[in-house]
């Protein structure tokens, strides 16, 4: 195709993370947003895409994402000048920047005006993914590596999920939901943030798809001998807690 010819090379055999991460694309070429769209969800993460750097500023400032991949030559306005802004509100996001712009200084001012990563197009999806992975599992990034609540065991690389020594396989959103509750083990987790997390902008959402996705888990984990249960707190969330 002509667009994957002016900046992307399709995704070949990559890993899906399955994972509860959400990621914000800043890229206002329409076509290479959808690929990179399509190739970050098909890698397991939930996506929202913009393509202004307004747009940009006004998801940012509502929404706790994991990540942002950020292109420089925007309409109206530089990244460059929307990162350095991110990072003067104190806004810590990683962010890897994606464009066209290949020259060495280019390079060193992304970097020294907070990006955490910098790639050049054209590029391959599968290196993007790497990538992405890459700034997500950095200490207190979203892609933390073994997680452990009672007898639950989660490997959030490999996404595997054992109870003792049976090995349990979840639905994508199920196993983001069990990794919520498992990184705040004994905290409440509102039933926003788990929609905000699982679902993107453009998602249609069920009122009851959390407490459906909820139930299904809650009953594997039952099923399988898990030494910790989910309990509902009542118009807020849910938490996870260890049987004692």
């Amino acid at each position: 195709m002509k667009s994957m010819a002016r900046g992307v090379r399709p995704l070949v055999g990559a890993k899906q993370v399955k994972a509860s991460v959400r990621l914000l694309i800043v890229e206002d070429e329409v076509r290479i947003a959808e690929l990179l769209k399509h190739g970050l969800e098909a890698a397991g993460f939930a996506v929202d895409a913009v393509r202004l750097c307004a747009d940009a500023r006004d998801v940012l400032s509502v929404t706790g994402y994991d990540a942002a991949i950020l292109d420089l030559g925007l309409p109206d306005g530089d990244g460059i000048s929307l990162l350095s802004e991110l990072r003067a509100s104190g806004n810590r996001v990683p962010v890897l920047v994606l464009t066209a712009r290949d020259a060495v200084e280019d390079r060193v001012l992304g970097l020294d005006t907070g990006a955490d990563d910098y790639l050049v197009k054209p590029f391959a999806m599968s290196e993007l993914v790497a990538r992405t992975k890459a700034l997500l599992r950095r200490p207190g990034g979203a892609l933390g590596v073994l997680l452990k609540s009672g007898n639950i065991v989660f490997d959030t690389i490999g996404r595997d999920v054992c109870v003792g020594e049976t090995s349990l396989s979840l639905p994508r959103r199920e196993s983001a939901i069990l990794e919520h509750l498992m990184r705040r083990l004994g905290r409440v987790i509102p039933k926003a943030v788990l929609e905000e997390k699982l679902y993107g902008i453009d998602d249609e959402l069920e009122s009851n798809a959390i407490p459906v996705h909820v139930h299904h888990l809650r009953r594997k984990l039952q099923d399988a001998g898990a030494s910790a249960e989910i309990h509902t707190v009542r118009g807020v969330g849910y938490l996870l807690a260890e049987i004692r």
